[in-house]
């Protein structure tokens, strides 16, 4: 099972299209998945705050961020 983390924050668009497309991963893939509001944190807000929706990999901490398509995404957790 691939360890996901989306960092988000309410009321962004953009993180709800994303949201949409990771809802679509999971019925295809098993994954675990933490969702963090940026907002609760200022270093996550200084780190993410131009650049949200974004995807990371709990193993290897890499990131996908923002455009991504759900191929890209599939990709990317699958590596």
């Amino acid at each position: 099972m691939r360890n996901l983390t989306f960092y988000t924050t309410p009321g962004c668009h953009l993180c709800e299209i994303a949201a949409q497309l990771i809802v679509q991963l999971r019925s295809v893939r098993e994954i675990s998945l933490v969702e963090i509001d940026i907002a609760t944190d200022e270093r996550l807000v200084a780190r993410y705050g131009t650049r949200i929706p974004v995807v990371s990999r709990d193993d290897t901490l890499q990131e996908l961020g923002w455009p991504f398509t759900l191929d890209e995404l599939e990709r990317f957790a699958a590596r």
